[in-house]
């Protein structure tokens, strides 16, 4: 189990990310269009620069949403690779079985 600090500051860090996402993808364009004048791209860089560090997305870490766990979760269910195994064998987990041959 993860600390619960942990947990809280990923859904902390994902409420700022949505918040933040329109407004960074239009500063990010506005400095790879080749259009934009050599004024416009240094004034997009330094608002970008002046956003919080955690509104940048690559900052977000997928956590389980069980145990918190950091490593081995699998995006599409967004449990850890453990929980997935416990949460299939007893069969919660729609079209998901363990594998025999």
């Amino acid at each position: 189990m993860a600390k619960t600090s942990m947990v809280e500051r990923e859904k902390r860090r994902a409420g700022i990310v949505k918040k933040y996402a329109a407004r960074r993808a239009k500063l990010k364009e506005l400095i790879r269009s080749p259009k934009s004048s050599p004024e416009e791209r240094a004034a997009a860089q330094a608002e970008l620069q002046a956003q919080p560090r955690d509104a940048a997305a690559i900052r977000h870490r997928n956590r389980c949403a069980i145990t918190g766990r950091s490593r081995g979760v699998y995006r599409k269910f967004g449990l850890a690779r453990v929980k997935i195994r416990e949460v299939a064998n007893r069969g919660e987990i729609p079209g998901l079985s363990k594998a025999s041959w």
